[in-house]
């Protein structure tokens, strides 16, 4: 009688059996995590000029009116289609190029004068090797980025980028892992430094992504969002703190903004302020409020970005910002409690 070939010993038969807890499984991902986050850190430790001299020729490149374009095989094609899509996303202009298809027209995609960044671990793949002297013909410079810097990837670029890892974290060493994350890590700090050395900024980042919530979030102003300055307590420096606590009750906001006769900002009280005054003094009501306003309070003009006042009241742990206009006349003031109705919190 032919016996039956013994069961395959898996994980997962481990697991259903009850041999292997949830808690392994856990404990597995944390190894490999683990491990990816320890081949992240040799990767930040052996970052050297070359670096500086990729971020220097992308530059370049943009300034120049070319494009970055991105070519790979494998796991480090899908790499560098994020890596383009996060360029593009950042104002630089950036294509994804198939080196199979490049062997069979798609070729002409690559201009004279544009920069490459070639995606391998091994720097040895067939496909590229094949689309290497025709790239080296048309590209202005080729930046490597790969796990073998002696690769012949490597030994014909014009900048090599060391992606090599210790250790994978498949158990096997087989399948690409912290290769791979070393590679998208270090797409990404490409893309964010040369974000930086452009002046790229966040009305930038606004204008390609109108769509959306992130649109909506990244092109509204604080006009937009702002309590308009007939709907906010003014009150001027003679007045008494029972009169600007009745002015805030009448906004139904929790602060007052001292103004001067042309409505120039000269600072605010806040029912904070009232609560801690009357501690220590229970006549604080006859008191007046230019007496006890905080001077030169935190405020934004009214054609900055709203994502702004987010950032604001989190860093100086306010309720309350106050809008300027054109001669730092009060205009408006935002509450910390409006936010969420336009998404910002």
């Amino acid at each position: 009688m032919t016996s039956l070939p013994a069961p395959r010993t898996t994980l997962t038969s481990l697991w259903l059996s009850g041999i292997v807890s949830s808690v392994d499984l856990i404990a597995k991902a944390r190894d490999v995590l683990g491990i990816e986050i320890a081949q992240l850190q040799h990767l930040s430790g052996q970052l050297d000029h070359g670096f500086e001299l990729a971020v220097e020729a992308l530059n370049d490149t943009l300034f120049a009116e070319k494009k970055i374009v991105v070519i790979g095989v494998g796991k480090s094609e899908s790499i560098g289609h994020k890596f383009v899509a996060t360029l593009n996303s950042t104002g630089a202009t950036a294509v994804s190029l198939s080196c199979q298809n490049a062997l069979h027209g798609d070729l002409g995609l690559l201009s004279n004068g544009d920069l490459v960044v070639a995606l391998s671990h091994s720097g040895e793949t067939a496909e590229m090797m094949a689309l290497l002297p025709h790239v080296k013909k048309r590209a202005a410079k080729i930046i490597a980025v790969t796990g073998k810097t002696s690769s012949t990837l490597a030994k014909h670029s014009d900048i090599v980028l060391d992606t090599c890892v210790r250790e994978e974290a498949c158990p096997l060493q087989l399948a690409p892992t912290s290769s791979s994350t070393n590679m998208l890590g270090l797409c990404d700090a490409l893309a964010m430094v040369l974000l930086e050395k452009r002046g790229f900024r966040a009305e930038d980042f606004a204008e390609l992504h109108p769509g959306g919530s992130l649109g909506k979030y990244l092109l509204t102003r604080v006009r937009d969002i702002m309590r308009p300055g007939h709907e906010i307590a003014k009150v001027i420096p003679g007045n008494t703190i029972q009169d600007t606590i009745l002015a805030m009750h009448r906004a139904r906001t929790g602060a007052a903004v001292i103004v001067d006769s042309n409505e120039v900002l000269l600072g605010i009280f806040t029912h904070g302020d009232f609560v801690r005054g009357y501690q220590e003094n229970r006549k604080i009501g006859d008191a007046l409020v230019g007496e006890n306003m905080t001077k030169n309070p935190v405020s934004v003009r009214e054609n900055d970005l709203a994502v702004e006042v987010v950032k604001i009241l989190r860093e100086n742990r306010i309720d309350d910002l106050i809008v300027l206009g054109e001669n730092d006349r009060v205009v408006g003031l935002v509450d910390v409690q409006d936010l969420s109705q336009y998404g910002l919190t």
